[in-house]
């Protein structure tokens, strides 16, 4: 199979390993900085050209599109989804997963735990705001912040309401979320390919961060999981519509709780932490299911 990956950087951990992996299965790997590729459209001709020369002959297409340039790296999948290319995270699913608000509102939905969680665009409320996420400590999370970037922890009403209010009074959208006092700045990262765990590991903050991000200087190891964890984790993924997620829970009195669930999870820390072939788990994915339009 020719196996294109969508990724800025091939140098990365995570799109070397899928190179590295779908070489071993015997693949023609190849790696498309998705921001350089122009999206032709016409009647029953959709078309994806690469510095100047037509993208052809592709089976498969696996996203590693970062935050940054969803809308246009959403557009570039569409248009391999468009030509009956499988696609290992469906366009649709991934600008889905990036909405944090819209994915935490089908997951609830969906009777799926979650930290309370409040959301307002006006700094008249943010005393209710505040109240309704379950009063202080809090934590205030920007819509638009990845690995730990843009999550504050206020432990005080008053540093709540000046961190609310300057970011509403910039229109800068955010969450309200309960804090989590039995977690201990931990957290689990659980790894779901089409439909099954392939990988999972509980994450620790440093001492003095709340933040349990391996890119803001956290420890991980590998985690075996309770049933209803594994349980929560697959139907968190599944009701997002990803094929491959990372599904972020907290561990509390009530049972696993979802933070967030993220459609292009990095493979370095699970796989350093577990000791898991997790790309091989994600090439044989593509393997089993390339020929369904």
């Amino acid at each position: 199979m020719k196996i294109v990956i969508l990724s800025r950087n091939p140098k990365s951990y995570s799109t070397r390993r899928l190179v590295e992996a779908g070489n071993k299965h015997h693949h023609e790997m190849v790696v498309l900085d998705h921001t350089k590729c122009v999206l032709v459209i016409e009647k029953s001709k959709p078309h994806v050209f690469y510095r100047e020369e037509e993208v052809t002959g592709v089976n498969a297409v696996i996203p590693r599109i970062g935050a940054s340039v969803t809308f246009y790296g959403a557009a570039v999948l569409r248009q391999f989804e468009m030509m009956k290319i499988f696609t290992a995270v469906e366009s649709q699913a991934l600008v889905r997963s990036r909405d944090k608000l819209r994915s935490l509102q089908l997951l609830s939905r969906a009777g799926i735990g979650m930290p309370k969680t409040a959301f307002a665009s006006n700094t008249k409320y943010v005393d209710n705001l505040i109240q309704q996420a379950g009063g202080v400590p809090c934590v205030i999370k920007l819509l638009e912040g990845t690995q730990g970037i843009g999550v504050i922890l206020a432990e005080t009403r008053a540093s709540a309401k000046s961190v609310i209010e300057a970011f509403l009074n910039v229109k800068v959208n955010l969450l309200v979320q309960e804090f989590i006092k039995e977690s201990k700045s931990a957290d689990l990262r659980v790894f779901v390919v089409d439909g099954q765990i392939v990988g999972a590991m509980k994450r620790q903050g440093v001492e003095g961060d709340f933040r349990s991000n391996l890119h803001r200087g956290g420890s991980a190891i590998s985690m075996t999981l309770t049933p209803e964890e594994k349980a929560t984790a697959i139907r968190s993924a599944k009701k997002l519509g990803l094929g491959i997620a990372g599904v972020d829970m907290l561990q509390s009195d009530r049972g696993p709780l979802v933070m967030e669930v993220n459609s292009s999870p990095g493979l370095e820390g699970i796989e350093t932490a577990t000791k898991e072939d997790i790309a091989g788990k994600i090439i044989q994915y593509v393997e089993r299911n390339e020929h369904i339009d």
